[in-house]
């Protein structure tokens, strides 16, 4: 049976099926990612994520090349060593870099931001480099945290948000995504999503009670942030709950431009993304 996918979720899932909440072992989860890699839903997945600690372990286990996200596990400094070792793990084809960006006793992030580009400048990488910057934590976004993302823009890195976890505190509210968004839109800076994004609607988890971003509103706020939506509209798109009013006129065309900029999230999970578009309608097969 083939599986009919809309251009806009091609690539939208990074398969992170071994960091949390799902840790699966590594062997499972590089044998689940072939098997999805030869599925008909394919064209739904992006690079197989990995911590730059577990590059020797994969690499034991790779009979052929694999896409892979090394997640750098230190700041700066560690990114050098984590490329060497990727580019030295036989199987490993390097497909991006993720770093998060340290916090500043000065409180200034420009020069902490300033030392991942360099960083990555001195090794000429030619693949995605994501930077995780500092929560907001409900607080709006300072002069510092937009030198930050200034500096990225710059030498066109991406933004890397962090949307969930293994506590409730770990949820940004839907204003302050919406403040993420729209200041990364304002540079033209690309991001991406990482945790608690494994559905495409907003929810509550039944299990946890903890309030669920859905990445389909993250879509589709990145899309209103682009047709000069504000950060209170952007927000309101983030809250709904409502799939059929988010599915209601949907123009695919004005998404799949939309991806250019919300270019991926990684999920512990490819086949709840996939269970969730079917449900609603969009992916069909």
């Amino acid at each position: 049976m083939s599986t009919s996918l809309p251009s806009y979720v091609h690539d939208l899932v990074d398969d992170a099926a071994i960091f949390p909440p799902g840790n699966a072992p590594l062997d499972e989860a590089v044998a689940a990612h072939r098997h999805h890699q030869a599925s008909s839903y394919a064209g739904l997945v992006g690079p197989f994520v990995v911590s730059d600690a577990r590059l020797p372990e994969l690499g034991g286990l790779l009979v052929e090349p694999l896409d892979v996200i090394v997640v750098v596990t230190g700041g700066a400094g560690a990114i050098e060593p984590a490329v060497t070792w990727a580019s030295r793990t036989e199987g490993v084809a390097l497909a991006g870099v993720e770093v998060a960006m340290r916090e500043s006793d000065a409180g200034d992030l420009a020069p902490n931001a300033r030392r991942i580009v360099t960083a990555v400048d001195q090794l000429g990488l030619e693949v995605p480099v994501s930077v995780e910057v500092p929560r907001l934590y409900g607080a709006e976004p300072s002069a510092s945290w937009l030198g930050a993302l200034d500096e990225l823009a710059a030498v066109d890195h991406r933004l890397k948000l962090r949307t969930g976890g293994l506590e409730k505190d770990a949820f940004p509210s839907p204003h302050e995504l919406a403040a993420c968004i729209v200041a990364a839109l304002d540079r033209e800076l690309r991001f991406k999503c990482t945790a608690g994004l494994h559905h495409a609607v907003r929810h509550t988890d039944p299990q946890t009670g903890f309030d669920h971003h859905g990445f389909l509103n993250v879509l589709l706020a990145t899309r209103a942030s682009l047709d000069g939506a504000g950060v209170d509209d952007v927000a309101a798109v983030l809250e709904t709950r409502d799939g059929a009013a988010l599915t209601r006129d949907l123009d695919a065309d004005a998404l799949t431009s939309a991806r250019r900029w919300f270019t991926s999230f990684g999920s512990c999970s490819v086949l709840d993304p996939l269970d969730d578009l079917t449900t609603l309608g969009l992916v069909t097969g």
